[in-house]
């Protein structure tokens, strides 16, 4: 499979990781940009298209090297907007362990409200 390194001018999203699916879209000339999975007759502007896996990123955050197997006359320009997907099969944003415990203490010599407390969990299994 071949590669594409993409370069910036500002740094690449803190988000994306090695393992994330890059695509892109072309932009508008007039700003912006529009995408239509259901359109009937999807075109070059309407259809975001899948580069591929994210290889690596460089340590200043302004380069990304893609597995893609896009063709030369495929690969994005500075034309398109570029975004990424993550795996949710590695990113699930659930709770992780068997239980938690925590306590809540207040030094102030004066009166403070707590407005919330929150938790997530899930039955892992029965």
């Amino acid at each position: 499979m071949a590669t594409v390194s993409l370069t910036y001018g500002n740094k690449i999203n803190e988000s994306a990781q090695v393992g994330d699916t890059a695509y892109y879209v072309t932009t508008s000339s007039q700003g912006g940009f529009t995408t239509s999975l259901n359109n009937s007759t999807p075109t070059t502007e309407n259809v975001y298209v899948t580069i591929g896996t994210i290889r690596s990123i460089a340590a200043d955050r302004l380069s990304m090297v893609v597995n893609t197997s896009l063709t030369t006359s495929q690969i994005p320009t500075t034309s398109h907007f570029i975004f990424f997907s993550k795996d949710n099969v590695a990113n699930m944003t659930t709770a992780l362990g068997y239980y938690a415990e925590v306590v809540l203490k207040n030094n102030s010599t004066t009166e403070a409200e707590l407005f919330s407390i929150g938790s997530d969990y899930f039955e892992s299994s029965k």
